[in-house]
């Protein structure tokens, strides 16, 4: 077993808010880092300076203007007005910028240094120009799993004005140590409209899942409904926002993405073993490349594969990233090049609250030892196998165990039981 160590990073967003006295401080706190921000990114857009540029242009000058403000906030407004100009010149570089310099609206004040404020029973105390302050703070469950579970509250605190309201953002950290066997593997292939999974125990191919995440289907009828209820509108119309709103798009992906995230922990836990994907980033843009129009293109930037990837990256288990050229083009077990792929459709009976049937779409192989297998299988392996050898040289199933990969279909929504399996046999 190899072991390493993994730190993690949680930020809990909480609600806040003070008296009078400690409102005034912080609107005076809030609106010198605004004035501050917009006259360093105007500078930074004017002149493409770096942080150490706005260092030696505005620092001895607002330590006099705003003796009473915290080093380390003047700093940090450094880095802050670096990030908006490189991001403005971005857009203005795309013709999609705004006006002829950027405009600040929202801020974020951030305290590094935890001798400007303290978690003192169960609120934060701030230590302002007018003296110390009170933030009373709205407590979540969140909140609770995170202070009594082991994790480490760092010296970071963000602040921002929210109307009324103050968001208070509490980063915590904590240091996994990860065990694993490097030849037990969990290969991951993300799809439109589903994630398969190829286990590997001892590096022989294990079982097979199928997570039928269904997130193209999704971003299809969203855009489609989307175009109806536009209707030639802004989607600024407030109307239209609404109505938007109401569909949930972003929040039903994010929410298959955890669970289907939270499968793959449990897996790689159960067998102690390496999640291995493919380099995402890199086959994201060789897709859109190639993609020929613009509903396609959308549906690729929207199928959230690089968020899955980040949300295993933030798992107490070990993730490594391969290059998935050609995984779905060559035979797994003889390396030879697989001519074609013939489409089928099944039908199967899925466990639920009730039992109804779920029409799986397949791309059928048949490969040199006789099995037929989907392409998105065949995806999972191949990413498997280049991280177990070195060349990606195919590894041969066990010679005295029975030819067959028995594939389980799984609903991401009823937790880590497959509710049924897909067995594709040999064919002679």
């Amino acid at each position: 077993m190899s072991k390493l160590l993994k730190t993690l990073k949680r930020t809990v967003v909480l609600e806040g808010w003070v008296n009078s006295a400690g409102r005034r401080a912080l609107r005076e706190v809030f609106e010198a880092y605004r004035a501050m921000l917009q006259e360093m990114v105007e500078y930074a857009v004017e002149h493409n300076a770096s942080q150490a540029t706005l260092h030696r242009v505005f620092y001895s000058r607002f330590r006099e203007e705003y003796p009473w403000l915290p080093t380390r906030v003047i700093k940090g407004c450094y880095r802050d007005a670096v990030r908006r100009a490189r991001s403005f010149l971005r857009l203005k570089k795309k013709g999609l910028a705004q006006g002829d310099k950027p405009v600040v609206k929202n801020i974020t004040v951030t305290y590094s240094d935890s001798q400007d404020w303290r978690l003192v029973g169960g609120d934060v105390e701030l230590r302002t120009h007018r003296g110390w302050i009170r933030l009373n703070l709205r407590y979540t469950r969140q909140l609770v799993r995170y202070l009594y579970g082991g994790w480490k509250l760092s010296s970071e605190l963000k602040l921002k004005p929210a109307g009324k309201r103050i968001l208070v953002y509490l980063t915590f950290r904590r240091v996994f140590e990860v065990s694993y066997n490097p030849n037990n593997v969990i290969a991951v292939d993300v799809n439109e409209n589903n994630v398969t999974l190829a286990v590997f125990r001892n590096g022989r191919l294990g079982d097979v899942y199928r997570i039928e995440t269904n997130l193209g289907r999704i971003v299809i009828a969203y855009s489609e409904r989307r175009k109806r209820i536009t209707g030639g509108k802004s989607t600024k119309d407030r109307s239209v926002k609404k109505a938007l709103r109401k569909l949930r798009e972003g929040e039903r992906k994010t929410d298959i993405i955890y669970k289907v995230a939270r499968f793959i922990e449990e897996l790689a836990y159960i067998n102690s073993a390496v999640v291995v994907v493919g380099n995402v980033h890199k086959g994201k843009r060789r897709l859109v490349s190639r993609a020929g129009s613009n509903n396609l293109r959308h549906r690729i930037h929207q199928w959230s594969v690089s968020k899955l990837v980040e949300v295993l990256d933030n798992k107490p288990i070990h993730v490594v990233e391969v290059p998935e050229a050609y995984s779905s083009s060559r035979d797994p077990f003889s390396g030879e090049p697989i001519k074609g792929y013939a489409p089928s459709v099944i039908r199967v009976a899925v466990r639920g609250r009730r039992v109804r049937v779920a029409k799986v779409v397949l791309r059928l192989a048949r490969l040199s030892n006789g099995l037929t297998l989907d392409r998105d299988v065949v995806g999972a392996v191949n990413i498997g196998l280049k991280h177990l050898t070195a060349d990606g040289s195919p590894v041969a199933l066990g010679s005295t165990g029975p030819h067959e990969v028995r594939v389980k279909l799984v609903n991401p929504h009823q937790g880590p039981t497959p509710p049924t399996e897909l067995k594709v046999i040999e064919t002679n």
